[in-house]
């Protein structure tokens, strides 16, 4: 199968997930968490939701760093052009949530900012397409998505440590689920998007290495 039908055949698999989740998980599993005394919820999950927290400033001084590493001339080994390709995955994954998060509007589990209509605290649920603000930005999980755009990347170029990768994104959406930060379709649909992102610049790079830009 080519790469292009495999990821319309993923695509398709989380539509489906995302529709029966939405349909039949999502409150369930929201209602459930909300339940945890905050306590446990603070000490157990939440921790857990802050693992990607230094993706994002990471990946600027890695760019940095390797774009002035090439500038000097020198060539970028296998591990450094990874990291690059991480650093590049992880904004881009990050601009693409933030579209979603407008298209689909989605409310929160629970209430966090500005008062957000919620399921627990107003019995709100759903979508509200292009719809802006805080209050409607659950969908998709931009935790999940910044890492899963770097442990795509991870995944493919080095396939020994797939296990410890899995382990990685599995306990970010335990915490997300178990603060009851997302609903589970959020942490579906935002494992697609960044495992996507990181996927297609890995092709690209590939892609772009038997063709560079720059003729020297």
């Amino acid at each position: 199968m080519s790469p292009i039908r495999r990821w319309l055949l993923a695509l398709a698999l989380v539509i489906v997930a995302v529709a029966i989740s939405y349909e039949w998980l999502d409150r369930p599993i929201a209602f459930f968490s909300y339940a945890l005394h905050p306590g446990p919820k603070q000490a157990l999950f939440e921790p857990l939701t802050h693992i990607p927290d230094p993706l994002i400033p990471g990946a600027a001084i890695a760019f940095v760093v390797l774009g002035l590493w090439a500038l000097a001339g020198r060539p970028l080994s296998r591990w450094q052009a990874t990291v690059l390709l991480c650093s590049v995955s992880l904004p881009v994954a990050s601009a693409i949530k933030e579209q979603l998060k407008y298209v689909f509007g989605r409310t929160w589990p629970e209430t966090w900012v500005q008062n957000n209509p919620s399921l627990i605290h107003d019995g709100v649920y759903g979508f509200n397409f292009f719809r802006s603000g805080a209050g409607y930005s659950s969908f998709p999980s931009g935790h999940t998505t910044l890492t899963c755009a770097i442990v795509s990347v991870l995944w493919i170029v080095y396939p020994r440590y797939r296990p410890i990768y899995g382990a990685v994104v599995l306990a970010v959406a335990i915490g997300l689920l178990g603060a009851d930060f997302h609903f589970l379709s959020d942490v579906i649909a935002g494992g697609f998007v960044g495992t996507s992102t990181g996927w297609m610049a890995t092709v690209l790079y590939d892609e772009l290495a038997t063709k560079p830009l720059v003729k020297s």
